[in-house]
C-alpha cells in the first residue's frame, strides 16, 4: 500500500504496530468477521483507518467503506484526513442522504454521523427497541438495499454503539462487516447488557498508553495539585443575610435552599476563589516554558457553563484577552423571558447570555434572535478552535466544560487546568488533550488539578496501561443482569407497598382535599406552630416517592423481562404518576417546595462576598516524576502486597473526597430538618463545617501525595536510596526485583541477568519472545525455590514477568 502524503507524525515502531494491526484486520475481514482495534489516544488510529481502507478498496472486489462518528468535529476530521491522502470521501448531510449513498453504487468511501441512523428530530430513544426499529424502517425508501459489500468503521465505538444503535445499524446493513475503533477501556456494560467486545467480536489489535509513551508516539504527563484555601469571612453577616432573604419560608423549603447552596461546589464557585485560579493561570503564562513564548497554550475545565462564563469575565477584567469559552451553551429566549431573579440582579441564565454576547462582540443589553445567536456561536467556536491549533499565541486559553475533552487534537496544548470533578475514561480522555507531540521543546503534558483528583487520575491511567482489558465474562454479565433485575423488581414493589401503607388511613373519597388534610392538617393548609408530626409524615412521603420514581425509571424498560403483564404495566404506570403528582401537590400546598431559582442572586451575593480565598498552594512535591512512573511503582506495590487489578475489578470506586464531604453535610441537613428545624439553623455553620472538613481532607491529600512522591523518587533515583544494597542501587529494575521478591540481593541479581540474557527487542506482546524471557526466569526460580511445587514456581514466574515488562530499561 502506498500513501502519497499522509498527514501523520508517528515513530517507525508505531508504524510497524499499525502494519500488524492491518494484517490482523485483513484476516478477520477475509472471514467476514468484525472486531475492535484499540489505540490509545494519539497513537495512530486514523493512520490504521486510512491504510485499512486503502487495502479493502484495492483488494476486495465490490467493497465499500462507511466510517461512522458521533460528533461533527470527528466527521470533519475524517473528511480532511482522507482527502489529504487523495481518497475521495462522500459525506452524508442527512439521514435521507446516507440512505441514498448506501442505495446506489456511486461512492466507494463514505462518512456519516451516528445520529443519522436515528430519528430526524433528535437522539435515539432509550425505550422499546422493537418500536424504534419499526419507526426507523419506515424512513427507508421502497426498494432500498445496500449495494455491494460495505465495511463499517465505527469510530469511538465504546460510546457510538450502544446495543440499540448497533442493532439498528445491523437492521439497515445486515450483511456488512463492523470494525470498531476506540481509545477507551471496554469494561462497561450498556443498557442492552452487551459489552463493546461482544457487539463487535473481540479485539483485533491493542496499543496501550504506556506503550505509546515508551515509543514516543505521545508524551508522558506531569501532575501538580493546587489548593485554594477558603475562609468564612463574616459569620454574622452570612446569617443575617440568609435569615432576611428566607423570612416566611417553611422549614422544609429552607432546608431545600440550604441543601442546594451548602455544597463544596458552591463554595468552589465563589468569585474570590475563581479570581485566585485565574491569577494562577495568568502567572503561568508569564513564567512557564511554552506558555510564555507563545508556542503552547492551555485548556481550563470549569465545573459548569455558569462558572466558565464567570472565569471568562474575570480573565477579561484582568486584561487576559486571548481566551474564549467553548461549551454546549445554547441560548433560549423563551427560557429567559420567565427566568426572573430580582429587579436589581440578573439570573444565572441572563449572566451566561450576557457573557456570550460580550464574547461575540454584541452589546449585552441588545436582544438577539436565538437562531442567529446560535449560528454566531457555532462560527465563533470554529474560529477560536482553529486559532487554538494554528495560532497558539493568539488563542492562549480555551475555557471548556464538556466539549473538546475528547477527540480534539491540538498539538500546542501543553497545560490542562482542571476545576471540575472528573472520573474514569472521561478524565483520561481529558488529560490526553495535552500529550500530543509538538516539537522538541514540548517534553511533557502538564495537568494542574484544583479538585484533588489524583486517586481518580491514577485509576484512569492504570486502566489504560497493563490492566485495561480485564473486563467481565459474558456469564458474569448474565448473572449480574439477572440479579440486578430481580433486586430492582423487589425494591420497586416494596416501595409501592410502603406508600400504600403510609396513605392507608387517608379518608374517603381519598380525593385531593383528603390527602391535603392527611399531610397538612384539618384545614388542608399548614399551621407552622403545630406542624411537627405532619412535617415528619410529609418528609417520609417525599422520600418514598423520590425513591419510587428512581426505581421505576430503572425498571420500566425491563417490565417485559421481569414478567409484568400489559395490565400490570398500565397499573404501575398509573400508580407511579399518581404518587409523583401527589408529592408535587402536597409540596406546593404545604409550602415545602419553592422555586429555588428566585433565591439564586441572593445566595450568589452571599457566597461571593463572604467566602474569601487565599493564593493557591502547591500540594506535594511531584515535579520530578511522571504519572507513568507512579503507576509503575503502584503496580509493584500491589504485586508485593498481593493486590491485583483483577481482585478489584468488581468493586466500586471510592467516592471522590469532595463528594464524601458534601454528602455528609447533605445527609445532616436532610436528617435533621424538618424533624429538628433548629439544627444547623445558621448558614454560616454549614459553610464553616464544609471548610473545616475540607481542610482536614486537603492535609491528608497532601500527605498522600508526599508519600507517593517519596516512593517514586526512590525508584527514579535508586542510587540515593540507602535501603538498597550498593549492587542493587545501580538499576531501577534491580530495585523492583529486590523489593518485590524477598529483598534477596543474590536472587535479584540472578533474575536481572536472566532477563538481560534472554530478552529481545520489542518483546512485549510477542508470545514467543515473552516465552524466552519466562524460560530464563523459570530457571532462576527453580534454583531459589527448589522446595516449592511447580504451580507455585510458575505463579512466581508470572509475577516476576509482570514487573519485568514494566521496566523501561528492559
Amino acid at each position: 500500500m502506498h500513501l502519497k502524503s499522509a498527514p501523520f507524525s508517528v515513530s517507525f515502531y508505531a508504524l510497524i504496530l499499525q502494519f500488524y494491526a492491518i494484517k490482523r484486520c485483513q484476516k478477520r475481514l477475509a472471514r467476514n468477521q468484525g472486531g475492535i482495534v484499540w489505540h490509545t489516544q494519539g497513537s495512530g488510529k486514523s493512520l490504521t483507518m486510512v491504510w485499512l481502507t486503502k487495502w479493502i478498496l484495492e483488494n476486495i472486489t465490490g467493497a465499500r467503506v462507511l466510517i461512522i462518528t458521533d460528533r461533527e468535529e470527528l466527521d470533519d476530521q475524517i473528511e480532511k484526513i482522507f482527502t489529504g491522502v487523495d481518497l475521495q470521501i462522500a459525506r452524508s448531510k442527512s439521514s435521507d442522504d446516507l440512505l441514498n449513498l448506501l442505495n446506489n453504487y456511486d461512492s466507494r468511501l463514505m462518512c456519516s454521523l451516528i445520529h443519522k441512523f436515528g430519528r430526524r428530530t433528535g437522539e435515539v430513544s432509550d425505550l422499546d427497541y422493537e418500536k424504534y426499529v419499526e419507526e426507523l424502517k419506515k424512513t427507508i425508501p421502497v426498494g432500498f438495499s445496500v449495494k455491494d459489500k460495505v465495511f463499517v468503521f465505527v469510530d469511538e465505538c465504546h460510546r457510538t454503539n450502544s446495543g440499540k444503535l448497533h442493532l439498528a445499524m445491523k437492521s439497515i446493513m445486515p450483511d456488512s462487516v463492523f470494525i470498531g475503533f476506540t481509545g477507551t477501556p471496554l469494561l462497561k456494560v450498556d443498557k442492552e447488557q452487551k459489552t463493546t467486545a461482544t457487539l463487535f467480536g473481540g479485539f483485533i489489535h491493542t496499543y496501550k498508553f504506556d506503550q505509546a509513551v515508551r515509543d514516543g508516539v505521545v508524551l508522558d504527563l506531569r501532575y501538580e495539585a493546587r489548593n485554594v484555601p477558603k475562609e468564612v469571612s463574616s459569620k454574622d453577616k452570612i446569617d443575617a443575610w440568609f435569615e432576611a432573604k428566607t423570612k416566611g419560608l417553611m422549614p422544609k423549603a429552607t432546608a431545600a435552599l440550604k441543601e442546594k447552596w451548602a455544597t463544596l461546589q458552591q463554595l468552589y464557585s465563589s468569585k474570590d476563589r475563581l479570581e485566585k485560579i485565574a491569577l494562577d493561570i495568568i502567572f503561568d503564562f508569564e513564567t512557564k516554558q511554552r506558555l510564555c513564548d507563545g508556542r503552547g497554550n492551555a485548556l481550563l475545565v470549569a465545573g459548569s457553563i455558569a462558572e466558565a462564563c464567570r472565569y471568562y469575565e474575570i480573565f477579561q477584567e484582568k486584561n487576559f484577552k486571548n481566551c474564549a469559552i467553548v461549551s454546549s451553551y445554547k441560548p433560549n429566549r423563551g427560557e429567559l423571558r420567565t427566568d426572573f431573579s430580582s429587579i436589581t440582579e440578573d439570573s444565572e441564565n441572563w449572566k451566561k447570555q450576557k457573557a456570550y454576547l460580550k464574547m461575540l462582540g454584541y452589546d449585552p443589553d441588545v436582544s438577539v434572535e436565538d437562531d442567529d445567536f446560535y449560528k454566531k456561536i457555532e462560527a465563533f467556536e470554529k474560529r477560536v478552535k482553529d486559532m487554538f491549533v494554528d495560532e497558539p499565541a493568539n488563542m492562549q486559553l480555551l475555557i471548556v466544560v464538556d466539549k473538546l475533552l475528547t477527540g480534539f487534537d491540538a498539538p500546542p496544548c501543553t497545560y490542562l487546568y482542571i476545576d471540575k470533578p472528573m472520573h474514569d475514561h472521561g478524565l483520561f480522555q481529558a488529560i490526553c488533550r495535552v500529550n500530543r507531540l509538538d516539537g522538541d521543546d514540548k517534553e511533557f503534558g502538564y495537568v494542574v488539578d484544583y479538585k484533588e483528583l489524583f486517586g481518580d487520575l491514577k485509576d484512569a491511567v492504570n486502566s489504560y496501561t497493563g490492566n485495561a482489558l480485564s473486563g467481565f465474562d459474558e456469564e458474569d454479565i448474565s448473572g449480574l443482569l439477572k440479579n440486578k433485575l430481580e433486586e430492582g423488581k423487589k425494591r420497586f414493589e416494596f416501595l409501592l407497598q410502603e406508600l400504600e401503607t403510609l396513605t392507608d388511613d387517608v379518608e374517603y373519597p381519598r380525593d385531593q382535599l383528603a390527602f391535603k388534610h392527611f399531610f397538612c392538617g384539618e384545614s388542608g393548609t399548614v399551621d407552622p406552630d403545630n406542624d411537627h408530626d405532619f412535617a415528619k409524615l410529609r418528609s417520609k412521603m417525599y422520600k418514598l416517592v423520590s425513591s419510587l420514581a428512581r426505581a421505576y425509571a430503572d425498571l420500566k424498560p425491563a417490565f417485559d423481562d421481569v414478567g409484568y403483564s400489559k395490565e400490570e404495566q398500565e397499573k404501575y404506570n398509573r400508580l407511579v404518576k399518581e404518587y409523583v403528582d401527589l408529592k408535587d401537590e402536597i409540596g406546593l400546598s404545604s409550602g415545602d417546595f419553592i422555586d429555588l431559582k428566585q433565591y439564586d442572586s441572593a445566595m450568589r451575593h452571599l457566597i461571593d462576598n463572604y467566602i474569601s480565598a487565599s493564593d493557591s498552594e502547591k500540594l506535594g512535591d511531584m515535579e520530578n516524576f511522571t504519572l507513568l512512573a507512579y503507576i509503575q511503582k503502584k503496580q509493584e506495590e500491589d504485586l508485593k502486597n498481593g493486590n491485583s487489578e483483577s481482585d478489584k475489578k468488581h468493586k466500586s470506586a471510592q467516592p471522590n473526597v469532595a463528594e464524601t464531604i458534601e454528602n455528609n453535610i447533605r445527609r445532616k441537613i436532610i436528617e435533621k430538618t424538618p424533624v429538628n428545624p433548629k439544627y444547623y439553623q445558621k448558614m454560616s455553620e454549614l459553610f464553616q463545617t464544609l471548610i473545616d472538613e475540607r481542610k482536614e481532607e486537603v492535609a491528608s491529600y497532601k500527605e498522600m501525595l508526599e508519600k507517593y512522591a517519596g516512593l517514586v523518587i526512590q525508584v527514579e533515583n535508586p542510587e540515593e536510596n540507602n535501603s538498597h544494597p550498593e549492587a542493587i542501587r545501580t538499576s531501577q529494575a534491580l530495585c523492583a526485583l529486590y523489593d518485590n521478591f524477598g529483598e534477596d540481593e543474590e536472587y535479584a541479581l540472578a533474575l536481572h541477568k536472566a532477563v538481560l540474557d534472554t530478552k529481545q527487542d520489542h518483546f512485549r506482546g510477542d508470545l514467543i519472545k515473552e516465552r524466552q524471557i519466562k524460560g530464563g526466569i523459570y530457571r532462576v526460580v527453580q534454583k531459589y525455590m527448589n522446595k516449592a511445587e511447580r504451580d507455585e514456581q510458575m505463579a512466581t514466574v508470572e509475577k516476576i514477568y509482570e514487573i519485568v515488562k514494566e521496566q523501561a530499561e528492559y
